[in-house]
């Protein structure tokens, strides 16, 4: 059996930078997607550590200044309070823009409904005056019945 060294039984990934360049950048990717989002639900350690490929135990043991910040972002999160009066406020937005849009077609009706109100008072004065115009030409007298 050959026996070999234990450097050239593992094999290292390349350089890719420090560690603690990796978990910095790492760490601004997630504060840009809690920006984004307002939401830091993928701002832990696990999704730090994969997003650097560093282990969990570097990070606590050599990079706790990164940590600290990891901390402080989480600590942007809402509260429960704070998080159930943001949907409540979403709800209502999305409950005022439905009701904006039903308002606009109830608007349109009412003035159709307008429109034919008018056109058909407009047509029943002219057949009355039509029809008074006829009576006129009639020239009716009253007559006796006989019995």
């Amino acid at each position: 059996m050959v026996k070999t060294h234990r450097s050239e039984r593992t094999t290292r990934r390349p350089s890719r930078g420090t560690a603690k360049a990796r978990l910095t950048k790492a760490l601004e990717t997630l504060t840009l997607s809690y920006r984004d989002n307002n939401t830091p639900q993928g701002a832990t350690v696990t999704e730090l550590c994969r997003l650097a490929e560093v282990s969990r135990n570097a990070l606590y043991r050599y990079h706790t200044p990164i940590l600290k910040a990891l901390r402080k972002l989480q600590c942007r999160r809402p509260t429960t309070a704070q998080s159930k009066a943001v949907q409540s406020a979403e709800r209502q937005r999305l409950e005022t823009v439905a009701l904006r849009e039903h308002i606009s077609k109830l608007v349109a009706l009412v003035d159709h409904h307008y429109s034919a109100y008018r056109e058909t008072a407009t047509l029943l004065e002219r057949r009355d005056r039509e029809l008074a115009e006829l009576r006129g030409r009639l020239k009716l007298r009253p007559t006796l019945l006989k019995s």
